[in-house]
């Protein structure tokens, strides 16, 4: 993949990831993120980044320290080198914060509560599930009559996504969906195997793999519903998608709830 479908990629899955938090100034041309009150990341993209460059970075930070702000340099160098070709921008936003806050446990704030979804299986689903771990639903999505939803479930091999991926479709309202996007990651003797599928809906798989992949996920499997309502929704179709899945891995622990 080139550099500027990766960077299209990367900056499709921040927006999902920090929402509201992660925007583009049109008139500097470059990405914000507000990391605290008085700390500010400001990103610029250049065409050989990932494979050759980083992006430019400037830190708005007058209440860090020159120490603080030399070690964020020196990690941020140190994340582009390892991870040299890959996209890099959530690390570095991770490491800001480490840096930054005094402990990683403000950094978010967690769910009160692990809840199921919003529609619950068919009486006639009766599937022997004793070799899936607890399926999470999440919350439903509705754009323009298009309905999405997101599922997910901790897995340790390939058998048991295949084994989650029957369950849901069981389950007549979520076989009967337009589209059941998935994507899984599985970590097996120190390797990660990893898979993903469309089902119809050209490069979303691939773009929920990539989400795991930068949230750096292992030893769990997505699955996307979506319901067409009938009018086309362009670009945001991959907003959603994203953000369905966003939310079941919320419900499912695997994530936080909302960056501070």
């Amino acid at each position: 993949m080139d550099n500027i479908s990766q960077q299209a990629d990367e900056i499709e899955a921040l927006k999902s990831i920090f929402e509201d938090q992660w925007h583009f100034n049109s008139e500097a041309g470059s990405y914000c993120i507000q990391i605290t009150r008085d700390v500010e990341l400001w990103i610029t993209l250049n065409p050989e980044y990932p494979s050759d460059l980083p992006p430019t970075h400037e830190l708005l930070a007058p209440t860090l320290s020159k120490s603080q702000k030399d070690l964020v340099d020196q990690e941020f160098k140190t994340i582009f080198d390892r991870e040299r070709g890959s996209p890099i921008i959530y690390q570095w936003i991770e490491k800001l914060k480490e840096i930054t806050l005094e402990t990683s446990e403000n950094n978010y704030e967690l769910p009160d509560q692990i809840t199921s979804a919003s529609f619950q299986s068919d009486e006639e689903h009766n599937v022997d599930n004793k070799h899936v771990s607890e399926v999470i639903h999440g919350p439903i999505i509705v754009d323009r009559k298009s309905t999405f939803q997101g599922h997910m479930c901790s897995i340790k091999n390939q058998k048991q996504f295949r084994q989650f991926l029957e369950y849901l479709l069981e389950n007549k309202k979520i076989a009967q969906a337009t589209h059941n996007i998935w994507a899984y990651r599985v970590l097996s003797d120190k390797s990660i195997i990893q898979d993903c599928d469309d089902d119809g809906e050209t490069h979303a798989g691939g773009r929920l793999l990539h989400l795991l992949e930068i949230l750096e996920l292992k030893n769990v499997a997505v699955v996307v519903s979506r319901w067409y309502g009938g009018i086309l929704l362009g670009p945001d179709r991959f907003k959603h998608i994203n953000n369905a899945a966003r939310q079941a891995l919320i419900e499912g622990g695997f994530l936080p709830s909302k960056a501070k």
